[in-house]
């Protein structure tokens, strides 16, 4: 085999590794989304892709993440970088079967790594996962339910907040899916909610408003984004905790909104 075919032969190769370096990159940013769609902290997504990098075989790994964008730099071990950045327009919400999965299958590529075809199979799987429909129903009923009495409601009171509950479901499956944001969501979900809950409170003796709004409210205000705001600012991330504090605070104000506004909606009717 003379020079020029042996040259050729190296220059192919080279560019072959180079766009399959640039495909596992695709794949790591879909894990990054992945991540973050399901509620994972700013910093667990960083090391985790940085992980996956350096297991992949890269000199090294430069993974900014915040709540909206996700950029890798990667350098690979004859001196040339690749760069990707991925818009992340989902809010967040907190799927742990999903990021349980996403979890293992970084762990298991950190033992093995595999090709990133196999790996763009996985992450495809994990997408597809959902938590059964009767499960999602029968949960939140069941922390409606508790809250309202928890909070010194009557077994009515647990009653009529997981019936809410079941409406509040249909809507996130249904109503979510049309909305523009998850800020008008909210606002509908509450009100609709408050309205109902405000009507039936004066149709029905022996219910407590306030107590079945409680305990529906916990099924829609953001307690664990709020708390993963305050984990990122503590642990340095201060524009990611401040990115999602701010969401977590218009997404508690426009419930309190929709809530307010079908409290005085009612009260004016009637």
């Amino acid at each position: 085999m003379d020079t020029s075919t042996l040259h050729q032969t190296s220059q192919t190769e080279t560019k072959d590794r180079f766009c399959r370096a640039g495909r596992f990159l695709h794949q790591l940013l879909v894990m990054g989304e992945l991540m973050q769609s399901c509620g994972a902290e700013v910093f667990r997504v960083e090391d985790t892709l940085n992980r996956m990098g350096k297991a992949y075989g890269v000199e090294r790994m430069d993974v900014f993440v915040i709540t909206s964008s996700i950029v890798i730099t990667m350098e690979l071990p004859d001196g040339r970088e690749l760069t990707q950045t991925r818009r992340i327009r989902e809010s967040g919400s907190n799927d742990f079967t999903k990021l349980e999965r996403l979890n293992g299958l970084s762990r298991e590529y950190c033992l093995n790594p595999f090709d990133e075809r196999v790996l763009s199979q996985r992450l495809e799987e994990i997408r597809s996962v959902h938590l059964p429909r009767r499960s999602r129903y029968a949960g939140s009923v069941l922390a409606a339910c508790s809250f309202a009495v928890f909070f010194g409601g009557s077994i009515l009171d647990g009653a009529a907040a997981g019936i809410f509950a079941v409406m509040i479901c249909l809507m996130q499956e249904y109503v979510a899916p049309v909305c523009m944001n998850v800020m008008i969501f909210n606002v509908v979900v509450s009100f609709l909610t408050g309205t109902g809950i405000c009507t039936i409170s004066r149709w029905l003796f022996g219910l407590h408003m306030d107590m079945i709004m409680i305990g529906d409210i916990m099924l829609l205000i953001p307690g664990i984004a709020i708390t993963n705001a305050v984990r990122d600012v503590l642990i340095g991330d201060t524009i990611s905790g401040i990115m999602r504090f701010i969401e977590a605070m218009l997404w508690a104000g426009c419930l309190a909104f929709g809530f307010m506004s079908a409290i005085w909606m009612v009260g004016r009717i009637w």
